[in-house]
């Protein structure tokens, strides 16, 4: 029985790890989301995604999240008309980054969400472990 509370917290670990990771990037996106480029013409931020695998963990028994890759976004960039805007280019057209508020916090709503259902595992299993004890101690 240990064994498969141990291999749970594994898990919900991995998870709150992965998903600490995923809000670090959303946040990147959210703080960047009006970075232009400094130059005339120059890319803008574009904006970051994590990709998940499951990865076996012969320890503890279980298939754990981890972060495969922290990527970007090829989507194209929006493009606006500033002429006087430092960025802008010899048209006039100011390269804007790919961040989409409304996905961004949608996500970041999830993240939070996944966090909290992998932290209320990890304080599951350390009441049923607690209760292990107390029973052992009896």
């Amino acid at each position: 029985m240990l064994d498969s509370l141990q291999a749970s917290m594994s898990v919900a670990s991995s998870g709150l790890e992965a998903q600490s990771t995923r809000m670090r990037i959303v946040s990147e996106n959210l703080a960047n989301a009006g970075a232009t480029g400094r130059t005339a013409g120059a890319d803008p931020y574009q904006r970051k995604t994590v990709t998940f695998d499951a990865a076996m963990d012969r320890a503890a028994g279980a298939q754990l999240v981890k972060v495969k890759e922290v990527g970007v976004d090829r989507t194209p960039f929006r493009v606006e008309y500033e002429p006087g805007h430092p960025a802008a280019d010899k048209a006039g057209y100011v390269k804007l980054p790919n961040v989409n508020m409304l996905i961004e916090m949608a996500d970041m709503r999830e993240v939070n969400r996944s966090y909290e259902a992998n932290l209320q595992v990890v304080k599951q299993v350390r009441s049923m472990l607690g209760m292990t004890v107390d029973l052992l101690r009896s």
